[in-house]
């Protein structure tokens, strides 16, 4: 025993020694903030910030200042797109950073010639050039982002000018202030509900008869979904999900650049309505001016006593378009990696920390507002026969004026081109479209006069909305080369929880890109095996592009 004793001792203790400067400078960092185990993507991100990468001596550090485990601190830290874990011996990242969106619709406008001339030309010791998934600017492809400037119509000569010039800050678009917002009317609805001059009650009947409907992909009724979290007992929370990654999605970026305190009143008024104790509002980290707009207009809100310090706590996502999913959404909320939850329970009953939990996307809060001001009847007229309401369609890709198109429900895809995008764009003819962004499936241009809605004829075709998000192909475009940038897309993006998704999407990857005929009865078996074990809509949507690809162009197989 005294001999198996001393060789423990000599061997010295396992793990990473801690460095106490990296717990000085950590320390230093976290300041007062207390050191909750939900706040550690924070943490991460208060690091990363400081020092452009996640050293192994300051996760180390961290993982000591908050009591966890180096692994866990570890699987959460490269879980994440935007944290650059950087292991003993390795060299930091360069200086800065470009981001090049090689999503379907910047795909379509010349990502891949931008991201060659800038491999071609950039020193990487002096500037890291890196591909991302959408950055949510599709109609200004090909889009890119310098350190934290965000860039339209991106050419190279640019960005290394900017480079040069060291114009990397954010820069934040002109919007409604709080100031402007209450001058004209803002925040006199709240008063109103908290007043009790309107009841939670008569919210949520106005809201139904309107008929507004989730607008983050599932359409579920939002008054409907305000009910059935009143009927869990409390304490209840609210989250609101801004993590819009669907490429060809842009349309919460827009509403929250123009007009932000739209969403706030619709959140206060929601959390009122359930008596939520608190609001998290999660935002994307690919909206670096967005997340300065909401820090700068919370603390207003809280200086002006609308809300209550500490009411409203943005959340600050890290690169992961798996948590746009609700339930992925709330285990970021919670300091953890973005995996999404087996369901039942679902989130109304068992949501954040375990309590009910209202969830709704950034313009259905926006809506709120103009509903109960202006009548269930008013929104409800807005939309085609049969189709209530008006939606935030995001139209990217072939067309001469792409952008944020407000148009009724029901509308098609024909009538959005010719009647709000100023028709193709010069030399293209009208091919095919993605009606939802890439989960949700390409059509051809034949199926453009159907209406695009949630359900109806567009389900029938295995296609749907989702999020609104609208691109155009034309006469120049492969649906199989858009099908393999899709399918590229959900690879990257797949959590790696479930085998299905994980494995499936990759192999669907490799049999797209095969030489030779495809071997359809094993993308059919992928398929099946996707939709039917999938743990989220991830994995049970990707199969979608390969599935309408196989049925509709086959000139292009």
């Amino acid at each position: 025993m005294k001999v198996q004793e001393r060789r423990r001792r000599d061997r010295g203790p396992k793990g990473r020694p801690l460095d106490d400067s990296a717990l000085a400078e950590v320390r230093t960092l976290l300041g007062s903030r207390p050191r909750n185990r939900d706040l550690l993507i924070e943490f991460l991100h208060l690091i990363q910030d400081e020092y452009s990468c996640l050293s192994a001596r300051h996760l180390r550090a961290l993982a000591e200042e908050m009591r966890l485990a180096q692994a866990e601190v570890y699987e959460v830290a490269s879980f994440y797109d935007h944290f650059d874990v950087v292991k003993e011996g390795e060299p930091a990242p360069a200086p800065i950073t470009i981001r090049v969106c090689d999503s379907i619709s910047c795909m379509l406008a010349g990502a891949e010639t931008l991201l060659a001339e800038l491999a071609g030309t950039v020193d990487p010791a002096a500037i890291r050039v890196m591909r991302a998934p959408c950055v949510g600017r599709c109609a200004g492809a090909p889009a890119a982002r310098i350190g934290d400037r965000e860039v339209d119509n991106a050419t190279s000569d640019g960005l290394l000018e900017m480079a040069r010039a060291g114009d990397t800050k954010v820069v934040v678009p002109k919007y409604t202030a709080l100031e402007a917002y209450r001058a004209a009317g803002g925040y006199q609805l709240l008063q109103k509900v908290r007043g009790g001059a309107i009841t939670a009650e008569s919210l949520i009947a106005t809201l139904q008869d309107a008929g507004l409907r989730g607008l983050g992909g599932a359409g579920f009724p939002a008054g409907k979904k305000w009910e059935i979290v009143r009927t869990y007992p409390g304490p209840r929370l609210m989250s609101i999900n801004g993590d819009e990654g669907e490429p060809g999605t842009f349309k919460d970026r827009v509403y929250l650049e123009r007009d932000p305190h739209r969403t706030f009143e619709g959140a206060l008024i929601a959390a009122h309505a359930i008596e939520a104790e608190r609001i998290y509002f999660y935002m994307r980290d690919e909206y670096p001016a967005v997340l300065a707009i909401l820090r700068s207009e919370i603390a207003a809100l809280e200086a002006a006593g609308i809300a209550k310090p500490g009411f409203i706590e943005l959340r600050r996502g890290a690169g992961a378009y798996i948590c746009g999913e609700e339930s992925a959404m709330l285990e970021s909320i919670e300091g953890k990696r973005g995996l999404p939850r087996h369901r039942p329970p679902y989130i109304a009953e068992v949501g954040l920390f375990g309590r009910p939990t209202l969830n709704h996307n950034v313009e259905t809060l926006w809506w709120v507002r103009d509903i109960v001001e202006k009548g269930a009847k008013w929104f409800a007229a807005l939309g085609k026969p049969g189709h209530p309401g008006v939606r935030s369609w995001s139209v990217s890709g072939r067309v001469k004026d792409p952008g944020l198109k407000l148009a009724p429900a029901g509308v098609t895809v024909r009538e959005l081109i010719e009647q709000h995008c100023g028709g193709m764009a010069e030399g293209h003819e009208f091919k095919a479209f993605l009606p939802g962004g890439a989960s949700g499936g390409i059509l051809p241009a034949s199926m453009a006069d159907i209406p695009l809605d949630f359900g109806g004829e567009l389900a029938k075709q295995g296609a749907f909305v989702g999020s609104h998000a609208v691109v155009i192909f034309s006469d120049k475009d492969s649906a199989k080369a858009a099908t393999i940038n899709l399918l590229k897309f959900f690879s990257h993006e797949s959590c790696g929880q479930c085998t299905p998704c994980r494995e499936g999407t990759g192999k669907m990857v490799s049999l797209l890109e095969k030489e030779g005929a495809l071997d359809e009865p094993a993308l059919r078996d992928l398929e099946t095996v996707m939709r039917d074990s999938s743990i989220c809509g991830l994995g049970q949507a990707a199969p979608n592009p390969v599935n309408h690809l196989l049925v509709h162009f086959r000139e292009d197989i």
